[in-house]
């Protein structure tokens, strides 16, 4: 069994300062590094997911901006695979599937942001495609929404996502649960 990591679109923009910034991006950056640092230690692999919105009225990831840069708390060593991607689906026209099943693994270990788009996207897909998938919720963010003109705190809207993932679609626990497992 190999487990690879995959961080989803951990990206300039949704940090302060950038077009779109999510609620606690630094926070859930600093465990998805801890996951990084862990991963790369023990030599598993790890694909970095960058999403790119080439369109003229795109809000943010616009190409060669700041914004669409992975973060540097989880930027990419040399050698690591970049998967870019255009969609909220990580997997949808893109080749990390292909990526995945070269590097063997069959259980994937999901960060990123924001949870109530690609994360949620992304790990349903992994759950459908076949692969056994664990969130780290800490290390994933989501932003405030609203809905029919009601705010729905960034909290609730993380916690709503991970509670529907949970048990249905992938496992979900903390960066410090993983890590002792591992």
């Amino acid at each position: 069994m190999t487990t690879a990591l995959i961080i989803v679109d951990i990206q300039r923009d949704y940090f302060d300062g950038g077009a779109h910034p999510l609620v606690g991006p630094d926070a859930a950056a600093a465990s998805a590094a801890r996951l990084l640092a862990a991963f790369r230690s023990a030599g598993d692999p790890v694909v970095h997911v960058q999403h790119v919105w080439d369109a003229p009225d795109a809000a943010f990831f616009r190409p060669g901006t700041p914004g669409v840069e992975i973060h540097p708390a989880v930027v990419p060593l040399p050698g690591e695979p970049v998967v870019t991607k255009a969609a909220p689906n990580s997997f949808l026209g893109t080749d990390l599937g292909e990526r995945l099943a070269a590097a063997g693994a069959d259980e994937l270990v999901v960060a990123g942001m924001m949870s109530s788009m690609c994360v949620d996207a992304t790990v349903r897909a992994a759950s459908d495609l076949g692969f056994g998938v664990t969130v780290a919720h800490d290390a994933c963010a989501a932003p405030d929404l609203e809905f029919d003109g009601v705010v729905i705190p960034a909290a609730q809207v993380h916690g709503s996502f991970m509670a529907a993932l949970d048990g249905n679609y992938a496992r979900v626990v903390t960066t410090d649960e993983l890590l002792t497992a591992r």
